[in-house]
């Protein structure tokens, strides 16, 4: 860590005012609007040293250095967590990680920082509109994550032969992107991944989607609620050879299919045209991604081609987890990103008024795209967003108020210390004290026992401390009695 420099301003003959090194920087760098008069402030770096980074700063005077209050919003797009906020948000992500837990999957993290080519190389140019991206002072070009997928797979590239497969890996961690905020949308979010690596059969797609429904179920959201909408890339790759599209243009096709039921069916042509396909190819595809019956689609593709057989094995699997009711086919399913290979999902509330609530599927090439050995892999993202919103639609919030089991207070400004010893006992068998500081009447103390649900109040009063003991009530009932100390449970 850098040492804080002090350097030291004379303002007159006979008054010298200390500045922070730190904070002289951030004023020198601070945009005028910032203050509420002119400034003079002029920063020059001493030339004793030949001009170089010397590590020292000449601070001529400061004239009526007076700031205006900062904005106490946070930045556009994110967020602040109080308590009130946090205590939902560690509930949701106790759910995401129970539920993995329960599936047999292992706890991993990333770096919120990348390189930015992790992301470029993934999905293509067109992403770095949405990176927070910048060159660090190592004239290296870095992002915040966008997704987790990446690193994941950067991270099993890295572990090699070291790990057996199949990996069973799940994540919760916050995501950036730069763009347009809608409900439920944000520049940040949290997100919960589970993936598996290792396994080419339908058998793990099934298994994640079971994993998600486990979660829905636990929240109290039925299949009356929300589904799930499957398909395949390899539908559409299937539908582009038969109507004569050229391999190249799968990726673009992709991500202008995803916009469907984002934007009007006429900008979805128009695009589809520009790429160079035929308006009768257009309409013939368009017409085939509307179909929402798996025995259409065969009619239309045959039975002999892998999509076709994936589907069918994936809504065999449903029945078996018992999830039928809650998936649904509808071709027009691609998924936006460029690395998904197979089977696609998305998890939507059914009276559509929101996004996506989560999506994933198959992409067993993206290792090869990073240098590394192809593997067979499938996972999904389900943000925090949208998910909270539907719990919000649904009024399935849960109330989630501070719970403290013992207040501790001493009656005797002298005994504080004596509090001290008691809520440390407590604390040592794993109870929670929220011990007051300062001297308060019982008045203030009720009212702040109720205010953080405490189940009980510990009262040190001289009389009985001298007896080794504490006054003990319990706030359910009323109900109060002494206890020594070394009884005290």
């Amino acid at each position: 860590m850098r040492a804080i420099h002090i350097v030291t301003t004379r303002l007159s003959s006979s008054f010298r005012r200390p500045i922070l090194y730190l904070d002289f920087i951030v004023s020198c760098l601070a945009p005028p609007r910032q203050f509420s008069i002119p400034r003079r402030l002029i920063c020059a770096a001493t030339k004793a040293n030949g001009g170089g980074r010397s590590g020292s700063i000449v601070a001529p005077l400061v004239v009526n250095e007076e700031f205006q209050k900062i904005d106490v919003n946070p930045p556009k797009g994110t967020r602040d967590f109080p308590p009130e906020d946090m205590r939902l948000r560690n509930w949701l992500f106790n759910h995401f990680k129970e539920v993995s837990r329960l599936y047999g999957f292992e706890e991993v993290d990333f770096p919120v920082l990348e390189t930015e080519a992790l992301f470029i190389r993934k999905a293509g140019e067109e992403i770095r509109d949405q990176l927070y991206c910048f060159e660090d002072r190592g004239n290296r070009r870095v992002a915040l994550r966008p997704e987790l997928t990446p690193s994941l797979a950067r991270l099993v590239i890295q572990k090699g032969k070291s790990v057996s497969l199949p990996l069973k890996w799940f994540a919760v961690g916050q995501c950036w992107r730069y763009e347009r905020m809608t409900r439920g949308r944000r520049r940040e979010h949290y997100q919960w991944n589970m993936d598996i690596i290792g396994v080419p059969q339908v058998t793990a797609e099934a298994e994640l989607i079971s994993s998600i429904v486990t979660f829905f179920k636990r929240i109290g959201i039925t299949a009356s609620d929300v589904g799930f909408k499957v398909s395949s890339r390899k539908v559409l790759q299937e539908l582009l050879k038969k109507y004569g599209v050229p391999e190249d243009l799968f990726g673009r096709v992709c991500i202008i299919i995803d916009k469907i039921e984002k934007i009007p069916i006429d900008e979805i042509k128009k695009e589809l045209g520009f790429t160079g396909i035929s308006e009768d190819a257009i309409e013939q595809l368009l017409q085939v991604l509307s179909v929402k019956s798996l025995g259409d689609l065969e009619d239309i593709l045959g039975g002999a081609g892998e999509a076709i057989a994936d589907l069918k094995q994936l809504f065999s699997l449903a029945e078996k987890f018992g999830y039928s009711e809650w998936i649904q086919f509808d071709a027009s399913v691609v998924r936006g990103l460029a690395y998904y290979t197979g089977i696609v999902f998305e998890g939507f509330d059914r009276k559509g008024k929101l996004r996506a609530i989560c999506g994933g599927g198959r992409y067993d090439r993206l290792l090869s795209t990073y240098g590394g050995d192809d593997i067979p892999a499938c996972g999904f993202g389900f943000g925090d967003a949208v998910i909270v919103e539907l719990l919000k639609e649904k009024d399935l919030l849960p109330e989630l108020g501070q719970e403290v089991e013992n207040i501790v207070c001493a009656l005797d400004k002298d005994l504080q210390g004596a509090a001290a010893t008691v809520a440390t006992a407590l604390r040592d068998k794993g109870q929670t004290v929220d011990l007051v500081l300062e001297s308060k009447p019982l008045k203030w103390v009720f009212k702040r026992a109720a205010r953080v649900n405490a189940r009980r109040l510990v009262l040190v009063g001289k009389t009985e401390w001298e007896d080794g003991s504490v006054s003990v009530k319990v706030l359910s009932s009323g109900e109060q009695f002494q206890v020594k100390l070394s009884d005290l449970e």
